[in-house]
Parts: C-alpha cells; sequence; structure tokens
C-alpha cells in the first residue's frame, strides 16, 4: 500500500470500517436532517421529530434525582457546603467523597480503578444485593460507562489460543455495543439466537449449536448475557441462569454478564449470576465472571456523567495487568463516580433526604410499569404486530409484519425490509425508532426497538401513531389480487 501523505479509508484502521451503531445510525441522521427542515419552517404531516432511538431518560423528560444533584453541587463547589440549605446527609455524603479526593478536589485524577470509597460501597451494594455473598473491593472496577468497561475486558481477552483467533459469543438480538467494539477490536462475534417464542429465553440448545458451529476455526473466549435484555426486554429465570453457568464451565467461557438494567425490573425477580454461581457451588462459584452496573439506566439515569461499575471476578495477575492497562487512562470522570456513590449508597430511611428520594424512585418505577404494559397492550393490539411481556429495561422490541412487496420496494432502495419499514415510519410520522437488524434478529422476521420512556402524552400519541402507520402501510403495500 502506498502512502498519499493524507488519510483516506484505504489508510486507516480496517476494524474501523466495520462498526456499526444502529442506534445511532442513519435513521437518526435523517431524523435530524428533518427536525433541522421543520425548524426552517418546511412543512411535514408532524410538527416535531420524536426520538426513540435511545434510551436516554432525561433527554425524555425525567427529572434528575435530587439527591445525587445535591451531592454533585456540593463536591464541584465546597465552599457552598457550610452555607447550603441542602439537608445534612447531603452536607456528609459530600464530605466523604471530597476527603477521598485527592486535595479535596473533584479536579484531581483519582485512581485508575477509581476512589476508594465508591469502590467499598459498590462491594457492599453487592453483598446486599446477594444476600450476603462476599464481594472484594479489589474485584471492584469503575469505568467511563459500561462500554468503558466492556472494552477494557474485550481487550485482555483478545488474545489467540492454539493458532486460533479469539472469539465471543454474543446473544441474537443484542445491543450493538458489543459488536461495534468486537469489530473495532477486531475480535470474532458468535451470535446465539434467543427464542422469542419462549419470550426471549436462552436455550441451551442453541448455544452448543452456536459453539460446535464456530469452535473448530476460533478459540471461544467469553459469553455476553444481557440481562435483564436489551433490547427484548426479558428478565431470565433462575433455572435458564444456572444452564448458562454450567455451559460457561464446560467451555472455560469467561461470563460477561451485562446486568445494567437490574434497577429497571418491571415484573419478575432478577437474580444475579453472581449469585447464582455462589449458591451453585465449587466448581461454579470460582468461575470467571464480569458483572456491570452503570449509573445511566436505574432509576438514576445519570446518561451523561458517565460512570459505570465492573466486579471482575478473576485471578490476581489478569486483574494486576488490567489495572497498569487502565492507569494509562488516568482515570474515569471522578464526578461520575460521586454520582455512582449516591446509586451505591441512597438515603437510608433515617437520613433527611430519604422522603424525598424515596417518592422521587418510586415515581419513576410506577412510570415505568405503566409504560411497558401500556406499549405491550397496544402492540398486541395492531393488526401484523406482535410484542412479547417486558419484564424489564425501558424499551419494547415489537415484531411487525412486512408485506411481500414492501419487502421487494425496499430491496429495489438497498435496504432491509426493517430499514425501509423505519424510514417511511419517520416520514410519514417524525417517529425515530431503531430497525430490528441493528440489534439481530432471527431470519425472515422484522422488528424495531423503540424506548417507553417518553411523557404520558408524547407516549401515547406514539402508540397512536404506530397504529395508524401500520394500517396505511398494510394498505399501500397490499398483495395485488
Amino acid at each position: 500500500m502506498k502512502l498519499e501523505g493524507r488519510l483516506s479509508k484505504d489508510n486507516i484502521n480496517p476494524h474501523l470500517l466495520d462498526i456499526e451503531y444502529a442506534v445511532r445510525g442513519p435513521l437518526l441522521q435523517r431524523a435530524e436532517q428533518i427536525q433541522r427542515e421543520l425548524d426552517k419552517g418546511v412543512k411535514k404531516p408532524f410538527t416535531k421529530v420524536i426520538y426513540a432511538n435511545v434510551g436516554d431518560c432525561h433527554a425524555l423528560g425525567q427529572k434528575p434525582i435530587t439527591f445525587i444533584r445535591q451531592v454533585l453541587s456540593l463536591v464541584s463547589d465546597p465552599e457552598c457546603i457550610a452555607s447550603s440549605a441542602a439537608p445534612e446527609d447531603v452536607k456528609q455524603r459530600a464530605r466523604e467523597l471530597l476527603a477521598d479526593c485527592t486535595s479535596g478536589s473533584v479536579g484531581s485524577y483519582s485512581p485508575p480503578a477509581g476512589l476508594r470509597i465508591v469502590r467499598r460501597r459498590g462491594a457492599e451494594y453487592l453483598r446486599k444485593r446477594d444476600g450476603g455473598v462476599p464481594a472484594d473491593v479489589d474485584d471492584i472496577l469503575l469505568g467511563a460507562g459500561a462500554t468503558d468497561l466492556i472494552r477494557a475486558v474485550f481487550q485482555l481477552i483478545n488474545c489467540p489460543v492454539d493458532g486460533k483467533p479469539p472469539a465471543v459469543m454474543v446473544p441474537v438480538p443484542q445491543y450493538p455495543v458489543f459488536s461495534g467494539l468486537l469489530a473495532e477490536l477486531g475480535v470474532r462475534r458468535v451470535d446465539y439466537q434467543l427464542s422469542e417464542d419462549a419470550g426471549w429465553a436462552l436455550d441451551p440448545r442453541e448455544l452448543r449449536r452456536s459453539w460446535l458451529a464456530h469452535a473448530g476455526d476460533h478459540a471461544l473466549r467469553a459469553i455476553v448475557i444481557i440481562n435483564p435484555g436489551n433490547p427484548t426486554g426479558q428478565v431470565l429465570s433462575r433455572e435458564n441462569i444456572e444452564e448458562v453457568v454450567r455451559f460457561a464451565y464446560e467451555h472455560g467461557l469467561l461470563i460477561l454478564a451485562d446486568e445494567v438494567y437490574q434497577e429497571n425490573i418491571v415484573c419478575k425477580p432478577f437474580h444475579s449470576f453472581k449469585k447464582v454461581m455462589h449458591e451453585m457451588g465449587e466448581p461454579y462459584a470460582s468461575m470467571d465472571l464480569c458483572s456491570l452496573l452503570t449509573l445511566s439506566k436505574g432509576w438514576s439515569a445519570e446518561c451523561g456523567l458517565r460512570a459505570a461499575l465492573a466486579e471482575l471476578r478473576v485471578c490476581r495477575d489478569v486483574s494486576a495487568v488490567l489495572g497498569r492497562a487502565r492507569a494509562v487512562a488516568q482515570c474515569p470522570p471522578v464526578l461520575g463516580q460521586c454520582a455512582l456513590d449516591c446509586v451505591l449508597r441512597p438515603p437510608a430511611p433515617s437520613e433527611p433526604s430519604y422522603a424525598q428520594f424515596s417518592q422521587e424512585r418510586s415515581q419513576i418505577h410506577r412510570t415505568l410499569c405503566a409504560r411497558a404494559a401500556a406499549a405491550h397492550a397496544a402492540f398486541n393490539d395492531i393488526p401484523g404486530y406482535s410484542c412479547n411481556t417486558i419484564d424489564g429495561a425501558m424499551f419494547a422490541f415489537p415484531r411487525v409484519e412486512i408485506p411481500a412487496r414492501a419487502q421487494a420496494a425496499a430491496a429495489s432502495l438497498g435496504h432491509t425490509p426493517d430499514e425501509f419499514y423505519c424510514l417511511r415510519l419517520l416520514e410519514a410520522t417524525g417517529i425515530c425508532v431503531v430497525p430490528g437488524s441493528g440489534f439481530g434478529q432471527a431470519a425472515g422476521s422484522f422488528h424495531f426497538r423503540t424506548t417507553i420512556l417518553h411523557e404520558r402524552d408524547t407516549f401515547h400519541h406514539m402508540l397512536r401513531e404506530f397504529r395508524r402507520f401500520h394500517l396505511m402501510f398494510r394498505e399501500e403495500f397490499a398483495d395485488e389480487e
């Protein structure tokens, strides 16, 4: 390859060319263009674009938790602690966090793994969540969002074994951060299909099929589990989790448990992988595990502050290597770490902030439950739609029947059928969703993902528009007699 003195697509890292992230893909670009047209006075069948492509709660109207913002205000400006009208527990939390910061400033670097006080509270949170199962502060790693920590784990296992290139097993449908990061690092993605007919459960026979199909040519290093599911919204049963654990043990796989929606449960109990593995006993209790919790989801929903926690249970030699690698980036954002501390130890019932905090958190949960029930009912009432029960997370992933004529029209434009459908939906209603092909889906099936987070009037307007558009679409592309 001859270099011409300028960067081009022909002389940059080829792995970057393979990255696709449908959540912020071409459909969003068109939506943003449409909004600019509306702002200039161009007439459309709607007055604004409704962004339903990303689970950004605050952007869609959810109010920040008062306790978190008060703590952030005081750690940002410590001189205000003495004069602030904030409750005493807010002031005490700010003092505790600042005492762990170098020179008492959130503008200083923290240790690469994160502030010790936040990591300690992470271990306490996990022990409480799992009914007393031990958690070691030295297994806790903080990062600039879950994506940062997932990338770190993938970098750790990006090593050929016995001459075979590394690969990671990923569920389909899956959140495209996994496929995007694997593409960035040049690690092979090996898909296993979730069962839509069984409520998006995980069939161990499908795991074995996927393993047998790829183990001959690749060194499978890890298995990704998303629980609660994104985009699918299911919560795995304990039996399902035990089946995954046994499979991972049989094949020597690191379990990467994306459990970031564990505070967004609508129904069904949540079982962490760590707790189930502990209760299964040895040898399962000592398996390699990385589980994730993030500030961006749950009731906090502070997406922009970029903070997350990983509990990485591997041998100390390996965690030491990762620690040195993480030191290159200095540390995750310290303000985000302070906000995460408020999630790991929220106000206790005896503290003055508790009443307001409890009311705010309860309102968020009630709204999520109501939206999940309404979306499930509405989508299953539209002819040609079906949608499994939404057990957790903050999305719906309905299945849509797309007529053959519409599929042919999509092909003529170089689109997948669901991309074509979602683009037509956007142009007709102003609603921006994500095509199911961006997450993966069974051959011959078509879906889209939409958030269920909008304020009440917008949310119910969306449900009415989904129905109106789909009936029009079916009539337009009905099979010719």
